[in-house]
């Protein structure tokens, strides 16, 4: 009978250590804190056209979010010169996170060519579940305004990059992979963080720093093909600061390169 009892232990806890869904969604922070400044150059690649686009920036501080504290990130991208009088882009993302990492608002207004859109995410967690309200409107014609439920912790576009700034690289080769869940307008789909290698790049501020490569792509039933995302290199060290990002856009992509980073925890 106690050998019995031993074995249905043993199932239980093993049952329960296959459980990813809450303790997935809880990682602590390691790289970043309140006060960090990252100040970016951007470029645009249309092709044939590549050429210095304007300034960007990412700067988290601490928030109250609905009574909860929170890490508060904003990205901004502002073209100017030649290539923003050619495609304009002016974006604000804002996310809140709590101090697990896990997702509370996202939003995004953005100026891209002759578009204007604005993009909400808000994330209520009850037990296992969580409900994702998503909303976009474009040129001040509402898209959709739905919620959605998912048992998986899912990210957005912007508090998906406090989230591989924390993940443990230690011992992943070229090619391996990490699988999230994202959300992508109003749908929450299958994403990969893949581990690109290391490297040295040589940042704005005439610095070189040892680097993370990674890229994140989303498969998506929409997409014939998988679709890369984002391209990022992070620093190899505690910090983990984005020196490079590279997303797309409509007609091409938009690349930025640190110049200037003050605030950081290490």
């Amino acid at each position: 009978m106690q050998k019995k009892y031993s074995i249905l232990a043993i199932i239980v806890l093993l049952f329960l250590g296959l459980q990813p869904i809450k303790a997935q969604c809880k990682l602590t922070n390691n790289a970043f804190k309140s006060g960090e400044n990252i100040q970016y150059d951007l470029y645009f690649d249309f092709g044939i056209l590549k050429a210095k686009a304007g300034r960007g920036s990412l700067l988290t501080t601490e928030a109250n979010y609905r009574g909860e504290n929170a890490f508060k990130t904003v990205m901004m991208l502002n073209t100017s010169g030649l290539a923003g009088n050619l495609y304009t882009v002016n974006d604000t993302l804002t996310s809140y996170i709590d101090y697990n990492l896990r997702p509370l608002l996202f939003t995004k207004e953005a100026f891209e060519g002759k578009d204007y859109s604005i993009e909400r995410q808000s994330f209520t967690y009850k037990g296992d579940e969580i409900s994702i309200r998503a909303l976009r409107s474009r040129n001040n014609v509402e898209n959709f305004d739905e919620v959605v439920t998912t048992n998986k912790c899912t990210y957005d576009y912007l508090s998906v990059i406090s989230y591989v700034r924390n993940l443990d690289y230690t011992g992943m080769k070229a090619g391996d992979k990490q699988y999230i869940q994202f959300i992508s307008g109003r749908r929450p789909v299958d994403m990969y963080v893949n581990y690109l290698g290391t490297a040295s790049i040589k940042a704005n501020n005439g610095k070189t720093y040892e680097v993370i490569n990674i890229s994140m792509t989303i498969h998506d039933d929409a997409f014939t093909n998988p679709k890369e995302s984002l391209r990022a290199s992070l620093t190899s060290d505690k910090n983990r600061i984005p020196v490079i990002i590279d997303t797309s856009l409509k007609l091409g992509s938009v690349r930025a390169v640190m110049r200037d980073v003050s605030g950081i925890r290490y």
